[in-house]
Formats: C-alpha cells, structure tokens, sequence
C-alpha cells in the first residue's frame, strides 16, 4: 500500500525546535544516532496520526480506560443485544487460576463505559458460543484440564475405557476412583464419570420345523471413558499392552460386571481436555443458566446457529484430550437438551458458515488442533444428506491455520473470503494469500484476492455498515514468536476488490485475540497472548490486557456530528411476518442504504456469527420502511443491528430488531 504524502502534514517550526533542537537531544544524538532517530520518528508519528486530515483519512485509536479490577484475558467476546459486550476469559489461560477455580466473565456497556463482573460457574476457556434467536448466548465446552507438556509428563497417563456389563442399572464413579492393572500397579481417575447400563437384547430363534427354541439373549456392556494418572510417578507405570484392569474398592457382581480397559499408558504430551458443561447467557438478567450438557466433551469447539435455530456444535478436543473424530451434535433452543448430529470430522475451531439453501461451507479456517492432512480442504456440508463437496482453487492450502474468513457483504451476494493463515502448528509459515468464493456459482472455486501487505496469521477481521471489511492486527510467526506482531490495519471493499490503508493499532495482536463491530459503529478490539515477550524469544509473553477502539473515517470530524449523521427514529422492536419495519426519520432522503448486522461471537480468529444483509427501502416523506429476505438460510433468527447509511457511507447509531 503507498505510503501517505508526508508533505501534507508537515509540523510547525515550533514543533520540529521543540522535537529535534534541544540541548540534550543533541547530546543524545551525538552518543546514539540510532536511539535519537528512534525517539524523533515515535514523536513525528504521534504527532502526525494526531491530525484532523489523517484521521478524517484513516480514522484513530483510542485506548479504552479499564479499571484494574474488570482487567482479564479476553479469550472470547460477544455483542449482546442490549448493546453490552460479554467478554470470557474463563481460567484465561493461566493454570493457577485453574487450579484455584478462579474463573472470569466480564460485561462491558460501550454506552457508558461501565463495567460487571459476571459469576462464571465453569472454566469457559476455549468454549464456543453462538447467538440464539431468544438474544440468548449459547456457550458450550470449556477446559477440564490443561496439558502437560513432552518432558513435563511426570506420571504415566491415559484414556481408561469402563465397561459395565448390568443391564440393571448405571454406575458412576468418583473422581479419585482407583484402577489396578493386572501386574499391581494403580491409576487414579481425574474426573467425575457415569457408566450407563448395559444393553439387553432379546432374539426369537426357530428351530426345525419352524418350533420356536428359548429366547436368546445379547447383552451389550456400557461404556464410558475416563483420563487416568498412574497413582506413583515413574517408569514402572508406562505401558503399551492392552489390558483389563480391576476397579478397586468393588465387590461382589459390581466387581464381576465393572471393569476397566486400556490399550496403553504412557509419559507422552497430554493435550488439553474439553467439559460437556452447557450454559445460556441470559442478556436482561445478566446472568449464565445452565442447559443440558453435551454428549461430548468439547475444547475448541465451533457453534454456529442454523435457519431453524437449532445449534450445531462441532469438532473440539474430547474428555481425553482427543480430536473428536467426527461426534457433532445439535442443540435445540426449545427443549434445552442435545442429539446427535451429522458425522463429519473438523479440525478445531473449524469455519462453517449458513448458506442459502442452508448448506454450511467450510473455509478451510480452523485454529489448531488435528493432523496436516486431514478435514483442512474447504467445501460445502449438505447437512441433511451429510455429503461433503470439497471447493478448490486455494492457494496455500497448507497455510489455513488461525486464517480469517467471512462472508462477504452484502450476504445475498454469498462470496466467502479467507484472509492470511499459518502453517499447522507451531510451525513459523504465515502467507499474505486472500482468497474469494463466489457460491452462486454452478461449479464454485476459489480465486485470488488482493495480498495482505505481508503474511499473517490471527487476523482481525470486521464487517462495516459501510460494506467494507476492516482488518487489524495479527503475527507473521507462532504466537507473535521474534516480536513478529503487525501493527497496521486496512480495509477491504468488495466491490473495487482492493485493500486501501487504515490508521495503525498501538497494541499488538495476535493468538487469543478478537475484534468486532458496536452499535455505534466503532470497532473494539481485546487480547493478545504472545509467546514470548522479547525478539530473542528469551522471556515469556505477558497476556495483553489492553483494550483499544478504532473510530472508522466515517466517523471523523463534521461526519461524526449527530446533525449530519443518517438517524432512525421510534419504530418496533422486530420484523413483521413480511420482514417489514418501518422507522421515523426527519430526513429520508438522507438514507441511501439499509443493512442488517448480525452481532459478533468471536473467538481465535473465529466469528461465524457475522452477517450483513442487504435490505430494500422505501421512503415517505417522514419515514422509511426496510424489508428483509423471507429466507432464513440468509437471515438466521435472532437480534440484529440496523444501521442505515447515507451515501457516503456514514452510518446511524444501529436499531436493535428481532428477526423471528
């Protein structure tokens, strides 16, 4: 992208004396050219990024002021429809809060700046969540237990099978529940586990002569799943031999019927463990309820919303600390409850967005967890037939890790973009490749966009009422590794298919990190969870707390003055049968456009949950009328934000309206 004309913004004589003419800069100039330099050019920037033209150009960033005790690590972000932003950090990655079960959610009112702390009854870290049609947020998964690194491992572990052969009743067990091998040495269960009953079933047999012969009977034994510890540290508790193992403390026919079995145990890396613990934000009473759990057990799941409003949760890292291998399953906001889902492997965190006709398509984006050659192709999921058409044409398909993606505004035009990405792993791969996918398309391929200005990874990326994407922030290496954070921003326009510059960020972001859209038109972004905190990659990272706002251009000087702003008045709270609304306004003519934006819920460069839907106006001389699309494949339920713009692309203060 070309750099600005300085000339235009060239500072005072007063200003370079002040900034290059005093004494003791000149002395440092004479000691540290490099350092002096350094210091001229911070200042000169401050200065210039300052200015009414630049802004008015390239908009500004502003640090929010955070009181230190609503300070977290912003894991996930979510828009409430009360214009209030949910920010869950859970444990937010520090172990020690784990372990003291120290867990935090933290609402913040853009409005007026207020802060709440939320009671948060699981660890939420590295959950996924989704915006019901009731503006209810559903959040599911979460951290049972952090990992233990190659080397760290200091007792043999494992996924212990239980099988229960009574058909009669279940049986749970403990926490703490002991497992002795069949050569004496014991493993220690790490969590709460039901073992349902075993499966009677009965068989009619005929013998010769057609005469019907007693009864056979099939018992089917249940079975559940446990992560096991060996109960002393060492070698003598590795082992690669299956086994069946004894369930100490049994007696009787419970120790006949119950038993446990293992393929093997070892000191190997022990990843992550999801929770199946479910819960609904309630967004009035502010406040988190819990809901049938899940059938999996989920860490880095994805959840995304369908047209009928039911859920789909998919992928994520089981009770074990494995990929699940394809067990997805809906939840139904009506019955609280769970079933089971198309079967279909994912990575973790993978992208899946609604389609018209209700297709998911798959970006290829995902966040990490899963093997380099398995479910990283992108293509549309017919989730009723479950079949799996693959879309090609990427470019760098090694490199969709912590990659963005979005369907570009307006939806009705259903052209998904994929933005940047990594290699798998911690591997220090990043590409500069944006790609679109046109869906309309008979036969739809992906082609090249646009490069970013250098290859990232964990790109922000934001939908405007405008009809541009903003992008920020992000890392050229693992985790911001080598103080490869990107400080600049951009924005991409869809219908030039060009990127144009935005005013550069302060605050480094990178893994762990979010950004989304507020009813005001600002754009806010949380986190960064860099893995180390010097170039030489020598300290570790510190969390990034730092809250930082960017005001678009269309919200600068005179533009942003409420006078010359497009504005809805009084009007309802939600779309007619018709997808009609009509609101009040002192000047229609004002009003060029009209969209619908559904609210972020992001996580790990991950939002599904972004939506722009173009609507039809009609104008009166005191009023305007929006329709909708009568599609929910287009328009899932939910609450939405209503911007109107005018034509230069300054928007109003956005309607919250319900679409049933």
């Amino acid at each position: 992208m070309p750099e600005r004309n300085k000339s235009r913004y060239r500072p005072s004589k007063k200003f370079k004396k002040t900034l290059l003419g005093g004494g003791a800069l000149a002395v440092l100039v004479g000691l540290n050219a490099p350092a002096a330099y350094s210091f001229a050019s911070e200042k000169y920037h401050a200065y210039k990024i300052a200015q009414p033209g630049y802004k008015q150009e390239y908009g500004s960033w502003a640090m929010l002021d955070v009181p230190e005790r609503y300070r977290t690590n912003a894991i996930h972000a979510a828009l409430l429809h009360t214009g209030k932003v949910l920010i869950i950090a859970g444990s937010g990655n520090n172990q020690k809060k784990f372990d003291a079960g120290s867990f935090d959610t933290i609402l913040w009112n853009p409005a007026d700046n207020s802060f709440k702390k939320i009671p948060t009854p699981e660890d939420f870290f590295c959950a996924g969540h989704t915006q019901l049609a009731d503006g209810r947020l559903l959040v599911a998964g979460g951290t049972a237990r952090y990992e233990v690194l190659d080397g760290e491992v200091e007792r043999a572990g494992g996924r212990m099978r239980i099988k229960n052969e009574n058909p009669d009743r279940a049986h749970t067990f403990k926490k703490g529940t002991r497992f002795r091998s069949p050569s004496g040495v014991e493993y220690v269960s790490k969590f709460d586990v039901t073992v349902p009953k075993a499966k009677k079933e009965f068989k009619v047999v005929y013998g010769q002569g057609g005469r019907m012969l007693p009864w056979k009977t099939k018992v089917t034994a249940g079975e559940a799943r446990v992560f096991v510890e060996a109960a002393e540290k060492g070698v003598g508790a590795l082992t690669t031999q299956a086994a069946q193992y004894e369930i100490v403390g049994l007696k009787g026919k419970d120790a006949d019927n119950l038993y446990g079995l293992a393929q093997k145990i070892t000191t190997e890396k022990q990843d992550f463990q999801g929770i199946r613990s479910a819960y609904e934000f309630d967004a009035r009473a502010e406040k988190y309820l819990p809901v049938d759990p899940m059938k999996e057990a989920r860490w880095y799941p994805t959840l995304v919303t369908l047209d009928d409003g039911k859920v789909l949760a998919v992928s994520g890292l089981d009770d074990v600390g494995a990929v699940l291998t394809g067990d997805n399953e809906l939840y139904d906001p009506k019955t609280k409850k769970w079933s089971k889902g198309p079967t279909r492997y994912f990575p973790t965190y993978p992208a899946l967005f609604l389609t018209k006709g209700g297709k998911l398509f798959y970006s290829g984006s995902n966040a990490g967890y899963g093997p380099a050659d398995k479910g990283r192709r992108p293509g549309l999921w017919d989730i009723e037939k479950n079949t799996f058409t693959t879309v090609d044409g990427l470019t760098d398909l090694d490199q969709t890790e912590t990659s963005a993606s979005l369907l570009l505004p307006p939806v009705q035009d259903q052209r998904v973009m994929l933005l940047g990405g990594g290699g798998v792993g911690e591997s220090s791969k990043a590409t500069a490749r944006t790609a679109i996918v046109d869906l309309k398309d008979d036969s739809p391929a992906f082609q090249e966009g646009p490069r970013l200005p250098q290859g990232t990874r964990y790109l922000s990326s934001v939908l405007l009422p405008d009809d541009t994407v903003f992008t920020t922030g992000g890392s050229s290496d693992y985790r911001g590794r080598g103080a490869s954070d990107i400080l600049k921003a951009q924005f991409y326009t869809p219908r030039t298919n060009t990127f144009r510059r935005a005013a550069d960020p302060t605050v480094g972001r990178n893994y762990h990190s979010e950004a989304l859209l507020l009813p005001d038109g600002r754009v806010v972004t949380f986190g960064s969870d860099p893995l180390f905190g010097d170039a030489d990659n020598t300290k570790l990272g510190t969390f990034e707390q730092r809250v930082e706002i960017y005001t678009p251009p269309y919200l600068q000087g005179d533009r942003a003055k409420k006078e010359n702003r497009p504005a809805l008045g009084t009007g309802p709270d939600r779309l007619d049968a018709k997808g009609r609304a009509t609101f009040a306004t002192d000047h229609p003519d004002r009003i060029a456009k009209a969209r619908l934006m559904r609210p972020s819920a992001v996580t790990h460069t991950t939002d599904v949950e972004q939506r722009s839907v173009e609507l039809k106006l009609t104008r009166t001389k005191d009023a305007v009328t929006v329709e909708a699309p009568n599609d929910r494949t287009m328009v899932p339920p939910g609450w939405y934000m209503l911007f109107a713009t005018d034509a230069s692309g300054v928007p109003s203060e956005a309607k919250w309206v319900r679409v049933e």
